[in-house]
């Protein structure tokens, strides 16, 4: 492995450190300020400046995550909240979105809420990111001469008379990594098909981006949600700075994926002196989340770049189901998801990935419909 720019064996290393926490390991804490009691945490670190939040009681989702001391995602002004003060009732959602670099959502609903939400869970983007974790296991071992990092637990969202589904998430990496995995596996625990929305709110902040910071990605068609995101579509890909009483954007992509079937998009800041940079890449299987959303939020401390891939829209359950595009998971049956993070700091990784997201923009087109994927 190479630490600090020093190769070194498994019993190299060994030989150099007393316990493995001197360079990596993960570390679980009781939140307590305000309203993020009791909410528990694991604090992973991985040696090379990788640091990042878990939140076991909301869905083992990604609070805060820096790399080399610069923050990769948005953190928003409610801060942390512990599942105990979630609403679900129409918008207030808002009341405990801390941003986070990961907050997922579903799985009853994805955006706009029903009249029927508190029972059904299909507020504003669902309950699962307001759902504790059970079953929960740390590890920290070598694996051949990998020393890996890991969280898993379950999230359950079920009621009596209706769905029973779980899902089961591990976050993994490694000691000398600069980057971590999402792995999901989404069970229907119950007798009957059931339809289900999920979506990977990932959220992009300051100091990636900023004025002039852009988005790399491999978006072959994209449409504009409504009017306010239709004016400046061309500019979909390009930050702009905070910007007072800024009406949000969203955007929706059809991504090409590569010969391995992945999406890889970025936003990156080449706005640094001496020609640094600074960004956040995605990475995730388009067969799994076939859709794309992108949320161009610069509103003043709301400012923020949303890339987050689905397998649905963000106008609500109700829209997915009357044009045929409702997911749905049989009983017994199993859909597993991955996703990777990590930072870009390089001029090479930026060139790497404009090639492999290739120069041609995306074609405009007024209706999503023209383009988005039906469930198979």
């Amino acid at each position: 492995m190479n630490l600090y720019g020093k190769e070194l064996s498994k019993d190299d290393l060994r030989r150099r450190v007393g316990s493995m926490d001197q360079v990596a390991g993960i570390r679980t804490v009781q939140l307590q300020d305000g309203n993020e009691h009791p909410m528990r945490a694991a604090l992973v670190h991985t040696g090379t400046g990788l640091e990042f939040t878990v939140l076991l009681d909301r869905c083992l989702d990604i609070a805060s995550a820096s790399f080399q001391g610069k923050a990769m995602g948005w953190r928003s002004t409610t801060g942390n909240v512990a599942p105990q003060f979630y609403e679900a009732e129409g918008l207030r959602w808002l009341r405990s979105f801390n941003g986070g670099l990961v907050a997922t959502c579903g799985l009853m609903n994805v955006g706009a809420p029903k009249d029927e939400s508190a029972l059904l869970g299909t507020g504003l983007h669902g309950r699962i990111g307001n759902t504790p974790a059970k079953d929960i296991q740390i590890a920290q071992e070598w694996v051949d001469d990998d020393y890996v990092l890991r969280v898993t637990g379950t999230m359950r969202e079920t009621r009596v008379f209706g769905e029973n589904l779980t899902l089961k998430r591990t976050i993994s990496t490694k000691l000398g990594s600069s980057e971590f995995e999402i792995h999901d596996v989404l069970t229907n625990e119950g007798f009957s098909a059931t339809p289900f929305q999920l979506l990977y709110h990932c959220n992009l902040g300051w100091p990636a981006v900023d004025i002039g910071s852009e988005i790399i990605a491999p978006s072959r068609i994209m449409a504009p949600r409504d009017a306010d995101a239709a004016d400046g579509k061309e500019q979909w890909g390009v930050m702009d700075g905070p910007t007072h009483g800024y009406a949000e954007k969203c955007y929706f992509h059809d991504m090409e994926p590569d010969s391995n079937g992945m999406v890889t998009c970025a936003v990156v800041n080449s706005g640094f002196e001496r020609g640094e940079v600074f960004g956040v890449y995605v990475s995730y299987s388009k067969a799994t989340l076939p859709r794309f959303t992108e949320w161009k939020q610069m509103g003043e401390q709301d400012y923020t770049l949303g890339l987050e891939p689905c397998n649905c829209g963000v106008s609500g359950r109700d829209v997915d189901e009357a044009n045929g595009l409702l997911h749905t998971i049989e009983p017994g049956e199993q859909k597993e998801y991955r996703l990777a993070f990590g930072p870009v700091t390089t001029a090479d990784q930026v060139a790497a990935l404009r090639t492999a997201c290739g120069s041609t923009p995306p074609k405009i087109v007024d209706d999503y419909f023209e383009f988005v994927p039906k469930p198979e």
